[in-house]
C-alpha cells in the first residue's frame, strides 16, 4: 500500500483510506469490524468517520460509526495502529438531534470533540475535520451560490474557530486540523489565518468529493492542493455506488444506498445514465471492474493523499481494494478524459 504524507504533519497515511459512514445502518457492528481487520491487513491505516455517521443521517443512528469505530480498536488493541480522522458538524439546524441543532460555535465544538472521544474511547484525534464550513457555500451538489449571502465577517469566524481549535490541540485532545465540502477561498483563509497566529493550527488536509462525474475539485483546488501542501481526501470516489452502473435504467437494488435513503442523491441527473454507461463501457474494455477503474483514477491523480473508499460489504470492500494495485493505461485514461470532455462533470 503507497504511503503518502498528510499535509505537512510528517504522519504517513495510506493512499487508500476506509470509510465508514455505513457502519450501524447498512452495515452492523460484525460486518463492520471485518472490514476494518481487512483493510489494516491489507495496509490500509487511516480510517474516516464523523460525529454525523450513520449516513443518512438521523437521530437514532447519531454518533453510531464512531461508537462501533472505537469498540473495534479495543477489542484488537489497535488504537496505536491507525489514524483516525472524524468531523465536527458544521450548522444544521434541522438536526435537532445534535445538539439542538449544530452550530460551529465554542459550546458546540468543545461538545462535540469530547463526544467523538468517548465514542471512540480514545484519548486523541489525529485529524479533527470541519464537516462543512460555517458560511453559505456550493457544496452537496447546490450550484446556485448567492453572492448577497457574503456578509464580510467569514474571517472572523474562522479566525475565532481556529482559536478553539488551538485550544483542542494544546490540551492533545486533537492532534492536526481539516477542512470538509470546503472552497479555494476558504482553504485559503484557513491558511492565512494560521499564518497571520501561528497558535492557531495549520490546515493539513482537504475532504471533498472526487470522481469521474464530478472532478470539479481539478478547476481550483487541485492548484491549492499541491502548491500550499493541503491534500485532497476524496470522498465519493464511485459517486455514492453511482459509477459501479448498479443504478443504471432506474435500477434500484434492495440493500442499496439509494434504496435506503429518502433524499435524492446528488448524483440522480439528467446525464446520469449516459455518462456511467461510457463509463462502465471503458471499464468492460479494459477488463476492469467499474469500481476498480473508478477507484484507480481517483488513486491516480497528484493532488491525491488518499481515496476514501466505502463498502456496506466485505465482499464490495475486497474489490475495491484491488484500485490500490490497478494503473490505467494509457487508452483508458484516453477514453475517460475523451467522455469527461462531452460531459464534464454531470453531476457536481
Amino acid at each position: 500500500m503507497d504511503m503518502r504524507e498528510l499535509g505537512t504533519t510528517g504522519l504517513k497515511v495510506s493512499l487508500l483510506c476506509l470509510g465508514t459512514m455505513t457502519y450501524g445502518e447498512q452495515t452492523a457492528s460484525q460486518d463492520a469490524y471485518a472490514q476494518m481487520d481487512l483493510a489494516l491487513e491489507t495496509g490500509i491505516n487511516f480510517f474516516d468517520t464523523a460525529e454525523l455517521y450513520a449516513i443518512p443521517p438521523k437521530a437514532e443512528t447519531y454518533g453510531a460509526t464512531e461508537r462501533i469505530i472505537g469498540e473495534w480498536m479495543q477489542a484488537r488493541k489497535a488504537r496505536d495502529k491507525v489514524i483516525i480522522a472524524t468531523k465536527v458538524a458544521g450548522p444544521a439546524s434541522a438536526m435537532r438531534w445534535i445538539r439542538g441543532g449544530a452550530q460551529l460555535t465554542r459550546a458546540h465544538i468543545l461538545a462535540a470533540c469530547d463526544d467523538s472521544l468517548k465514542r471512540l474511547q480514545t484519548d486523541y484525534i489525529d485529524l479533527y475535520q470541519i464537516h462543512w464550513p460555517a458560511r453559505p457555500v456550493n457544496s452537496f451538489g447546490r450550484m446556485d451560490f448567492d453572492a448577497t449571502q457574503v456578509v464580510g465577517r467569514e474571517r472572523e469566524e474562522i479566525d475565532t474557530i481556529l482559536d478553539l481549535m488551538g485550544e483542542l490541540v494544546t490540551a492533545g485532545k486533537i492532534r492536526h486540523l481539516g477542512l470538509s465540502n470546503e472552497t479555494p477561498w476558504g482553504v485559503m483563509a484557513h491558511l492565512q489565518s494560521h499564518a497571520s497566529k501561528n497558535s492557531r493550527p495549520r490546515v493539513q488536509s482537504i475532504q471533498n468529493p472526487y470522481n469521474l462525474l464530478n472532478r470539479t475539485y481539478e478547476i481550483g483546488l487541485s492548484e491549492v492542493a499541491m502548491q500550499e501542501k493541503v491534500g485532497l481526501l476524496a470522498y465519493s470516489p464511485l459517486g455514492g455506488g453511482t459509477l459501479t452502473g448498479k443504478y443504471l435504467n432506474g435500477a434500484m437494488p434492495a440493500g442499496s444506498r439509494r434504496a435506503g435513503d429518502a433524499r435524492t442523491s446528488r448524483y440522480k441527473r439528467p446525464l446520469e445514465d449516459l455518462t456511467v454507461q461510457s463509463y462502465v463501457d471503458i471499464a468492460k474494455d479494459a477488463g476492469l471492474d467499474p469500481a476498480v477503474m473508478a477507484n484507480a483514477f481517483v488513486n491516480a491523480q497528484p493532488f491525491l493523499t488518499s481515496n476514501i473508499i466505502g463498502a456496506t460489504n466485505i465482499d464490495q470492500l475486497r474489490v475495491v481494494l484491488q484500485s490500490a494495485t490497478t494503473k490505467l493505461s494509457p487508452d483508458t485514461l484516453r477514453a475517460i478524459n475523451a467522455v469527461h470532455d462531452r460531459h464534464p462533470n454531470p453531476c457536481p
